[in-house]
């Protein structure tokens, strides 16, 4: 089912979308549907574009964001694992330590 379902998208991608090709002059394309033609690295004379400027992704932007998201699902776990082990869904044995 899923490799049909995929089968008939990517069919319908292709049939829909125009191809790339050299700009080697004024044409209109007569496609109906998504357009998916890459302008990202180019100019519409075909000139490369510069390159972008690069921002430094530092360590303190990282624990900026790591830091509070490991935080939060800390929270929401243990938050869960006392709501099962107050309604007794999942309790934990302490059996476990035959020593």
């Amino acid at each position: 089912m899923a490799s049909l379902v995929g089968r008939l998208s990517r069919a319908f991608f292709i049939r829909n979308t125009a191809t790339p090709s050299r700009n080697t002059g004024p044409k209109s394309v007569n496609v109906t549907g998504p357009s998916f033609i890459r302008t990202a690295v180019s100019t519409t004379t075909g000139a490369v574009l510069p390159k972008p400027v690069k921002v430094p992704f530092g360590l303190t932007r990282m624990f900026i964001v790591v830091v509070p998201f490991l935080y939060v699902g800390n929270l929401i776990s243990k938050n869960f694992a006392a709501l099962l082990e107050e309604h007794e869904i999942f309790v934990p044995d302490d059996d476990d330590d035959d020593d």
